[in-house]
């Protein structure tokens, strides 16, 4: 399966790349939110992990309904986390330091205090009444269809200015744009250009499968796997409010708009089957340089499933299109959360030597466990609508020493830290050579070191019940991962015997694997063979 190195202004392709949740990083003002000066304070701990690029999620000014996902001003920065000579501050020494920085891009929908929801709702003649999604109630007086919210509950409100109701894909507080209108499509793109202009190296596109909703508003049929233990955003099928065939038109136009500048990446927030996903690679490869995969977090935590996963994968990307793999986000449950400690290393091996681009969440190399959520402390509004599906958990600030408030503010955390901050925290994990951040570190460091890890395609893949056991390889070099995700020591064919250990996961020992034996929750990096 393919292989090759990054050509010019393909840098993403060899990148290991490092969202950032603002609010939890580092506070620099005392206020208990991080913002964009605590970043830039933080960029030589960046540095050294090894990371290329910084992905930032939502600094626009916000009421903060979805907590910058619902944008009042798509061309400045929220004063809670700056401003746009702050913003530049931080892109300059980032460069500087050899870091890439990319912006979360939010086209699906805005605040409903943005200046343009203003002026729609003000009014059925208003100018840009048709920026946004408006109907008629149905002949009931209720919601023009069965549409729901991906949070839960009706897609629709009702205004009592004009008795119509708009369409939100989440929030009520966010209502949707009309990307069908040429006006919205034009804004949306220029935004683009904004920030290019500034300086920043490309998009995250957040939602961008939910751009467009059926014309002719058509119910979406029930999902027969639906239960109740599932949530209620689920038990609709949402073939008519997702995934439609004019996002790519658009994903086409965001991509020619970003190739009209250097060095630039397009990467997609997409939850779709894999035979979907491919195709927001666009046509001839004008769509997103990187759309995301998440299917490392819904498959099955075994070795049989990721080796199918990655061959149903590979089999399915176009003619030079590049891999991708996400293993945390905002949304998301931290990885040591759903697998404990112990396999969240062969989660990181896992993540770090797949064929592709990694993105790491913050704190997840630090292994942030779950954190529990006291009643008054809860923020996300999903935890309001649904008990139980809260978001918080996975947002809580980063730990950087054992100082109070884990060196992240001088004040009181925006929400709680970890319960053992103070042994799991940067400062005393990069003195253990043994610890998960150190992991982290010399696997990117090895990622660095040796390019079929990079670049390179893949050799033999094959796994038994416990043992998942690949090679990485470019010309002559080919690199064996073998990866045990049992809590027993397994004893496996599949191993090369007598290869060289770059790295175990345990990080204490660099010999051959003499036996063919990985310990419990061990993984190993090897090298099968080196012709010269």
């Amino acid at each position: 399966m393919g292989e090759g190195s990054a050509m010019a202004g393909e840098w993403w392709r060899e990148a290991v790349i490092y969202q950032i949740y603002p609010r939890s990083f580092q506070d620099s003002d005392g206020d208990g939110v991080g913002n964009v000066a605590g970043v830039t304070r933080r960029l030589g701990y960046l540095e050294w992990l090894g990371v290329d690029a910084i992905w930032l999620s939502p600094i626009y000014p916000s009421p903060m309904a979805d907590y910058g996902y619902d944008v009042s001003d798509y061309r400045d920065v929220d004063p809670l986390f700056g401003d746009l000579k702050t913003l530049e501050a931080l892109i300059a020494e980032a460069r500087y330091r050899g870091m890439k920085v990319i912006l979360d891009y939010v086209p699906n929908h805005t605040s409903d205090r943005h200046p343009w929801f203003l002026e729609s709702r003000s009014s059925r003649s208003a100018p840009k009444r048709d920026w946004y999604v408006w109907r008629d109630p149905a002949p009931d007086g209720g919601p023009p269809n069965n549409w729901i919210s991906r949070f839960g509950g009706p897609a629709w409100t009702r205004d009592g200015v004009t008795g119509q109701y708009y369409y939100h894909a989440f929030l009520p507080e966010q209502p949707d744009l009309n990307w069908r209108n040429p006006h919205v499509r034009r804004e949306m793109i220029d935004v683009l250009r904004f920030w290019l202009d500034l300086g920043i190296d490309g998009f995250r596109v957040d939602a961008l499968s939910a751009l467009f909703e059926d014309e002719r508003l058509r119910d979406n049929p029930p999902n027969a796997a639906w239960t109740p233990a599932m949530p209620d955003s689920e038990r609709q099928s949402p073939v008519h409010t997702s995934d439609l065939p004019e996002v790519h038109e658009a994903v086409a136009e965001m991509r020619a708009t970003l190739d009209a500048y250097p060095d630039r990446v397009l990467i997609g927030e997409l939850y779709l089957p894999i035979e979907r996903l491919v195709l927001y690679y666009g046509k001839d490869g004008r769509g997103a340089h990187l759309p995301f995969n998440f299917h490392l977090i819904s498959t099955a935590w075994t070795a049989t499933a990721f080796a199918a996963l990655v061959e149903e994968y590979e089999a399915a990307l176009p003619p030079g299109a590049w891999p991708t793999w996400v293993l945390g986000n905002h949304d998301q449950k931290r990885v040591a959360a759903r697998l404990g400690p112990a396999q969240a290393r062969i989660a990181a091996m896992l993540l770090l030597t797949l064929r592709g681009t990694p993105t790491i969440y913050y704190g997840d190399e630090i292994g942030i466990p779950s954190v529990s959520i006291p009643a008054e402390a809860v923020c996300d509004p999903v935890e309001r609508r649904e008990p139980g599906l809260g978001r918080d958990p996975a947002r809580t600030p980063m730990a950087w020493d054992s100082l109070p408030n884990a060196g992240f503010s001088k004040v009181k955390p925006w929400l709680p830290l970890h319960a053992d901050w103070a042994e799991r925290n940067v400062s005393v994990m990069s003195a253990d050579e043994l610890s998960i951040l150190m992991l982290h570190h010399r696997l990117i460091e090895l990622r660095r070191k040796r390019a079929a890890l990079r670049v390179g395609g893949y050799g033999e893949m094959s796994a038994d019940r416990d043992c998942l056991v690949f090679e990485r390889t470019l010309g002559e070099e080919r690199i064996a991962v073998a990866l045990n995700f049992s809590g027993k020591s397994v004893e496996s064919g599949l191993i090369p015997v007598g290869a060289q250990v770059l790295l175990s996961t345990h990080l204490d020992r660099e010999n051959s694997v003499s036996d063919g034996r990985l310990r419990p929750n061990e993984g190993v990096v090897l090298v099968v063979e080196r012709k010269t």
